[in-house]
């Protein structure tokens, strides 16, 4: 008697979360989509949904689903739970926080290495 293998279906849709920087604020946006890659694009072109428009987009967080309703529905709740997408959002702002020292840095390391660099060939 052969054991039938359970087979692991490959995801059709995918939730997912992006964050922008926009006039001085963090905001998110929730959707669903088949292809992740080809909708930030789209939302990054400015061709996505109307909230999206004229916004640089970062994907933050994607979940895959086996079917369409299932990805509609998390989508759905996700788009409620606030304090998720918030967590989220502060990991993006502590991110841009830590990348800012660090340009800060390198360029004070490179003002101090400039003016040494001309001092010695004075």
């Amino acid at each position: 008697m052969a054991k039938s293998k359970k087979l692991k279906s490959r995801p059709v849709a995918f939730v997912y979360v992006l964050g922008s920087f926009h006039k001085g604020r963090y905001i998110s946006y929730v959707g669903w989509t088949n292809d992740v890659t080809q909708r930030l694009e789209k939302h990054n072109a400015g061709t996505g949904a109307r909230s999206t428009r004229g916004r640089t987009w970062t994907l933050l967080h994607t979940e895959p689903f086996t079917t369409r309703n299932e990805a509609m529905s998390r989508e759905w709740h996700l788009k409620r739970d606030r304090a998720f997408r918030k967590k989220l959002m502060d990991g993006v702002r502590a991110a841009a926080v830590i990348a800012s020292e660090a340009k800060q840095s390198m360029s004070q390391k490179t003002k101090t290495g400039l003016l040494r660099r001309l001092r010695s060939s004075q």
